[in-house]
């Protein structure tokens, strides 16, 4: 019976969700707020964590940070609004193993809970049923892979989250005359700082409290083959120094130990920042950023690959299908629409994940609007034209229309509800209801 940590402060939600779990054989402890919960994080073990984004005395970014800053393994989950979707997305970055959006679909929820127990986190899912693309800007990319493969050459990945960057690390690996060897992968951000040097170059007996073993590090384990150090902006200054050590002498020195190792290692890094602003800022080593920028790859957002984005959907559809057993074939015109329109902030792994949930929603063997998250439909409704980005009126417009849509679907639709949360009378808002053409 897996332990589940609810961190929700709408209790009449959090006590539905214990509910249910707890008839899924989950133990389910629930609390309100992120100090109660970095408390009990730290006198019981969980094997999950359910947050929610926002929450009386912080959000759930705090309890993440405390997570990472403290080593602490367990899985997270996100719950989000369908405005704060984009937030969501910085959760995976920050080591998340996936989010849901609220109104939470219980089977959803399920799938989501054991993907993340069974360690089948989305961004690993994405990375190893990646497609190359037909767009230019993909041809483009890939010219760039087979040129730099076959070198030393160490190379920073640069783009948004969720774009693909450890696929294209492990791509330029296979290509590379490497290819026999380890390519070990290190999500920087997921690492706390005092382990961080020990996760990278090892430790030996006694070096600190809790080592009671010796470990070898990343850079040992993948001697001759590959490292790959995704979000490196998140390590530490003091680490910054003993990995610019470690590329320049090829040579590691495990915590604690007089001993220092050989190692021949290719180095690729990514990141999702602009590490030129981080070194202003002091927070990153100019000497470490020109020995492994020898080569810079930029990966493109979805948004910008053109007709990729339709054979994704149809890679991601297929998948789904295998994974939950469904069998969808088609997607009808208004859900084809909005997923081809939506500007995809979360790139390749939000696609995955709304994917998925619209596979798993849908019965027979036609995708239908209702299986796609509200957020993407209020998002794709209320874009601003960009050709006049400073027209005031019509950003204030939107914005009010995407106030009225969003406050419409918190109340199920009771418009009396919804009058009294927006702080307008009835009448005032059938009329902008019409005039905006929110039906």
């Amino acid at each position: 019976m897996a332990s589940v940590l609810i961190i929700e402060d709408d209790s009449t939600f959090a006590q539905i969700i214990e509910g249910f779990l707890t008839k899924n054989n989950f133990e389910v402890t629930t609390v309100s707020n992120v100090a109660k919960a970095l408390k009990l994080i730290a006198h019981e073990d969980f094997q999950l964590l359910l947050i929610d984004y926002r929450l009386p005395d912080g959000t759930g970014i705090d309890v993440l940070n405390h997570r990472r800053e403290t080593g602490l393994a367990v899985p997270a989950i996100i719950m989000t609004s369908f405005n704060d979707v984009r937030t969501a997305v910085k959760a995976i970055h920050l080591g998340a193993s996936d989010y849901i959006t609220k109104p939470i679909n219980p089977d959803e929820l399920l799938m989501v809970i054991n993907n993340a127990l069974q360690k089948k986190e989305t961004p690993k899912t994405t990375e190893d049923n990646f497609i190359r693309g037909k767009s230019e800007v993909a041809n483009r990319l890939y010219q760039h892979i087979d040129l730099v493969a076959e070198t030393d050459m160490s190379v920073v990945i640069q783009g948004e989250s969720g774009t693909g960057k450890e696929f294209a690390a492990r791509t330029l690996h296979q290509q590379s005359k490497r290819k026999s060897k380890p390519f070990i992968a290190i999500d920087c951000g997921a690492l706390s700082k005092d382990l961080a040097a020990s996760e990278l170059f090892g430790h030996i007996k006694g070096a600190f409290t809790g080592a009671v073993n010796d470990k070898k590090g990343s850079f040992e384990a993948a001697n001759g083959g590959t490292i790959f150090l995704d979000e490196i902006g998140n390590l530490s200054y003091e680490v910054q120094v003993k990995l610019l050590r470690a590329l320049q002498e090829r040579v590691i020195q495990p915590l604690g130990s007089n001993k220092q190792i050989p190692v021949d290692v290719r180095i690729i890094t990514a990141t999702n920042d602009d590490l030129a602003n981080s070194m202003k800022n002091g927070e990153f080593r100019e000497d470490l950023y020109h020995r492994i920028n020898e080569f810079k790859i930029q990966l493109p957002p979805l948004r910008e690959r053109g007709v990729d984005l339709e054979l994704f959907i149809e890679l991601f559809i297929k998948l789904s299908n295998e994974e939950l057993n469904r069998n969808v074939k088609e997607l009808d015109k208004e859900t084809r629409s909005l997923l081809l329109k939506y500007d995809w902030p979360g790139n390749l792994r939000e696609l995955r994940n709304v994917i998925k949930r619209m596979v798993l929603l849908t019965a027979g063997s036609i995708a239908s609007a209702d299986s796609l998250p509200d957020e993407m439909k209020i998002a794709v409704a209320n874009e601003v034209p960009l050709d006049n980005p400073s027209d005031l009126k019509a950003v204030n417009e939107s914005n009010e229309k995407t106030l009225i849509t969003e406050a419409l679907i918190k109340v199920k639709y009771n418009k009396s509800k919804a009058a009294k949360l927006l702080n307008i009378d009835r009448k005032t808002l059938y009329s902008k209801m019409e005039r905006y053409g929110i039906d």
